[in-house]
């Protein structure tokens, strides 16, 4: 996308020499010849940097009071102004009221190119470092097979590229900025900023500050001046003041707001999503919540389902996230054995996909073994171990979970009767009483099974079996 330069100067040649050396560089320009033009194609659409002249013949204000101007509209707009009479004081103020550079009449050409691109460069890397600081750090994909993540997926496909809002409804912990992220990363703004604004962390009285600006207390503008050209998320949008609400609700329909001081109003385009993992009608039944401000949001409502709706996803989103916890932590990756993925997948899940996640993480820290062994079932935290169900913690549970249901139930008779045959003493008589066979079915089976009869009770065979014969008669 090119950058729009406005050009500021009461000389038509120099504004036609200027806009003639830009745009063979590939730049868009546009033109004022004083402050009242340059005023209202700033507050039309933000220019990317305005070349500004001192002196304007015939102006309201000169540059310098154009310069204080221009900074409180849009505060992110690089300013570089242009002298021909130009001295250090004049220059030191220049910078002091916000110009990015001073640069005096005549200049060489290749002097004014190198300044427009640092300046454009600046604004980037600004902007690039506060979607970094709102950035929680999960990975933006949507993860799993599972039929609502595959839905949800099409749907992103779909909305993405449309530039309508959209409203994301989900548990806590279920991944609704993810979401939100894809699909500004698959939208026509996706070189654009992406900024994530949480409603429920600013007091009311500094959020609508904080959104709009006020150019006093937030000089370098508003969330919505950060976001100008991409995509703003709103998160936990039904924690916002209903005063804020009010002012957001004129904001969406006209996509514009009025800054500060009588500066005038300022048009703004900014995507906005928003997200919230309550029940947006019970909240306007509860006078909460404005019913407008919910019908501008949701031109798309999104829902993303909980971890516990998509269990056949906990695998690939465990191997996952111990990769992604392994690089980040420098710790060795670890392997879950299929005992430990079967108990992960019986857990509820009440804090979603950042629940697992720190599971996996507590994992790579806590779990004992080196980075050969396992994970098995029995070394997860202890409150998912009571839900975890009795067979996986069986001794070779990792091996059951391995078989189709024929060959785990006969390895689970085989350790059954193999622990029963012990217990007795290897009387088969005995052994066929409790286990409530006939003797000579019980042969059968101990033969079908390849157990012995002549079984010597060592201490540690003892030992072995009794922790699975205990086991079962629990169960």
């Amino acid at each position: 996308m090119s950058s729009d330069i406005l050009i500021v100067d009461d000389e038509k040649d120099i504004r036609v020499l200027i806009a003639g050396v830009l745009e063979d560089e590939g730049y868009i320009t546009r033109q004022a010849v004083d402050a009242e033009t340059t005023l209202d194609q700033v507050r039309a659409s933000a220019p990317s940097v305005v070349l500004l002249d001192i002196w304007l013949e015939g102006s309201s204000m000169d540059g310098m009071e154009l310069l204080k101007a221009i900074k409180h509209l849009r505060p992110n707009t690089q300013v570089i102004m242009i002298s021909g009479h130009g001295t250090i004081e004049t220059a030191v103020k220049a910078m002091k009221y916000g110009a990015y550079e001073f640069i005096e009449k005549p200049f060489q050409s290749d002097r004014l190119v190198l300044l427009v691109e640092r300046a454009i460069e600046s604004v980037a890397l600004r902007r690039e470092n506060l979607e970094l600081r709102s950035r929680e750090g999960p990975p933006e994909d949507l993860i799993g097979i599972s039929n609502p993540i595959v839905q949800l997926s099409r749907t992103i496909d779909r909305v993405a590229p449309t530039g309508s809002r959209v409203l994301i409804t989900g548990p806590a912990g279920s991944g609704k900025e993810i979401v939100a992220r894809l699909i500004h990363r698959n939208s026509k703004r996706s070189e654009a900023p992406f900024i994530a604004v949480s409603c429920a962390s600013l007091a009311p009285g500094s959020l609508h500050g904080f959104l709009f600006g006020d150019g006093r207390n937030t000089p370098s503008g508003g969330v919505f001046d950060q976001a100008d050209g991409g995509t703003l998320l709103l998160d936990e949008v039904a924690d916002m003041p209903l005063e804020t609400q009010s002012r957001m609700i004129r904001m969406l329909q006209e996509q514009r707001f009025e800054r500060a001081a009588g500066q005038g109003e300022v048009e703004i385009d900014v995507r906005v999503i928003a997200t919230t993992n309550r029940d947006l009608k019970e909240e306007i039944r509860g006078g909460r919540f404005r019913e407008e401000l919910f019908y501008r949001l949701a031109v798309v409502p999104l829902e993303v389902p909980p971890l516990s709706d998509r269990a056949e996803d906990i695998p690939s989103l465990a191997r996952h996230f111990i990769q992604v916890g392994a690089i980040k932590s420098g710790m060795p990756q670890r392997t879950l054995s299929e005992d430990a993925i079967a108990a992960l997948q019986a857990h509820s899940w009440p804090g979603n996909v950042r629940q697992l996640r720190n599971v996996i993480d507590w994992l790579l820290i806590m779990a004992p073994g080196g980075a050969s062994d396992s994970i098995r079932a029995e070394m997860l935290p202890s409150d998912l171990a009571g839900e975890t169900p009795q067979l996986l913690r069986l001794e070779r549970s990792d091996e059951i979970m391995m078989q189709p249901l024929r060959g785990a139930r006969e390895m689970f008779e085989r350790e059954y009767l193999m622990a029963q045959v012990i217990r007795c003493g290897g009387n088969i008589s005995r052994t066929a009483e409790f286990v409530g066979m006939e003797r000579s079915a019980l042969h059968r089976k101990l033969k079908a099974l390849g157990v012995t009869t002549e079984v010597k009770l060592t201490r540690e065979s003892a030992e072995k079996h009794a922790g699975i014969e205990t086991t079962v008669q629990k169960s």
